[in-house]
């Protein structure tokens, strides 16, 4: 979590209420539980690998693998703006200074220590993000309790207490963007690898959760208290509720608050470098080129990073937009981790991700009647909040038409493959069982340093 949650939970509570908020920390919390679940069901499948693209390769093949890796990275890279574009807001807000001085000391510290210190460094980064956390909640807490005053007659009149069309879409927007958007967050997958036991990794992941869950709906109930308290308008940018609320505050505990919002924000970002750089290096690179290298490419994309972060109109849109690509190409994806599919192959998965966005364009078009409507809809310039079914159809054409473009691109394959067999004289062999001999226990293999044989299927794209 970093210093963009002071944005984007608060925000959403002024449109959506405490319905919204409930949905929005729960949405954002159980999704990790599924690193838990498959996360062990992978490591039985592809024992060496420590990401998500390392057992896409071995299942889909170097295409497929390459098409996810593009995508992590994009993710990664849509993160690293939203995060920098949050900590120069708030210091903007917070200070009413230039937020850029800060933004450009923090990339600097951060790509210093994680050259230095490699992914390892994170790992106590996100020890010292978890206190930071927990000290920013009781402190803000205990001041919010004590010197705001809250007008009954605004609760009333806000109309946040009451379900909303918004809150009700919520429901299942959230669950999907923010499950499907995990699946391309490699520091996510880095460390469910990291654990030695299946066991260890549930007991993790379970704490992060229930820590989670309890942080967010605090930070998101400020938005509340903004409106409540008469420190925010009903009228003006929900994204500033938790600042405007501060105002109201100590000096202090301002002061406090900004050198916790660093800290947090350092933390996220030295994650999504880390992450970056082992993407880039083991998915894209296959770790044949020199790690410094890629820590140096790295360090160049965050040129761009910054001056979008500068311009960025919007965290939580950023959020989204990366949520939308996942949700189109993650359903078609995890597809292949069941028996069942043994025939799913890589052709399907990237006809699937990129059908999938195509479909968003479509439903777009159809619905406002207007093509520039329908692509703008991709990037979710509107936002969730327009009052239509908009933002909700889009995320339902995202999963849905992925998979219809996933299956029809099968029938397709099928068919060529058909045709050849028949013209060529050879056996039709598009569903043959492929034999696999699987590891007998996960727990083992991470917990042992013995080398483990296995049979594996050559990954394949058609």
């Amino acid at each position: 979590m970093g210093s963009g949650i002071l944005f984007s939970y608060p925000q959403l509570a002024t449109l959506a209420g405490l319905q919204g908020v409930i949905v929005y920390a729960i949405a954002s919390a159980c999704p990790l539980l599924i690193f838990a679940a498959l996360a062990p069901i992978i490591r039985r499948k592809c024992p060496e690998g420590f990401v998500l693209t390392e057992w896409t390769r071995q299942r889909y093949g170097i295409v497929t693998a390459l098409y996810l890796g593009a995508l992590t990275l994009l993710t990664l890279f849509l993160y690293m703006v939203a995060e920098l574009s949050a900590i120069g807001q708030v210091i903007e807000a917070l200070t009413g200074l230039d937020g850029l001085p800060v933004v450009i000391v923090e990339c600097v510290v951060t790509t210093v220590y994680t050259s230095l210190g490699g992914f390892k460094i994170s790992f106590i980064t996100d020890n010292i993000q978890g206190a930071m956390i927990c000290c920013l909640i009781i402190i803000a807490t205990i001041t919010i309790g004590a010197k705001t005053e809250i007008k009954p007659d605004l609760i009333a009149d806000s109309g946040l207490l009451n379900a909303s069309l918004v809150g009700w879409q919520l429901i299942y927007i959230l669950p999907v963007a923010i499950l499907t958007n995990d699946f391309f967050l490699a520091n996510y997958w880095l460390r469910a690898f990291a654990s030695k036991t299946d066991k260890d990794l549930w007991v993790g992941v379970s704490a992060a959760m229930i820590v989670i869950l309890i942080v967010l709906t605090l930070v998101g109930c400020t938005g509340l208290i903004a409106v409540w308290s008469g420190a925010f308008s009903p009228d003006g940018d929900g994204s500033v509720a938790f600042f405007l609320l501060l105002e109201q505050l100590p000096n202090w505990v301002v002061g406090i608050v900004i050198v916790m919002s660093v800290c947090l924000s350092t933390a996220a970002f030295d994650s999504l470098q880390s992450a970056m750089v082992s993407s880039a290096s083991n998915d894209i690179f296959r770790n044949r080129l020199n790690i410094w290298w890629i820590r140096g490419a790295v360090v160049l994309v965050i040129f761009p990073v910054v001056v979008l972060a500068l311009k960025a109109p919007s965290i939580l849109q950023i959020y989204l937009i990366s949520d939308l690509l996942s949700a189109a190409t993650i359903p078609v994806l995890m597809l292949g981790l069941s028996e069942r599919f043994y025939w799913w192959r890589g052709f399907e998965v990237l006809v699937g991700g990129l059908g999938g966005i195509l479909t968003v364009f479509i439903f777009g078009t159809i619905y406002y009647g207007d093509a520039q409507l329908g692509g703008e809809l991709i990037l979710l310039e509107q936002g969730l909040y327009t009052g239509d079914w908009g933002a909700f159809g889009a995320f339902v054409a995202a999963p849905v038409g992925g998979l219809l473009w996933g299956f029809g691109a099968l029938a397709v394959r099928l068919l060529v493959q058909y045709t050849q067999a028949k013209l060529r004289g050879t056996r039709f062999d598009a569903f043959d069982h492929p034999t696999i001999l699987r590891p007998e226990d996960s727990d083992a293999l991470a917990s042992t340093n013995e080398e483990v044989t296995t049979t594996k299927i050559p990954g394949k794209f058609f």
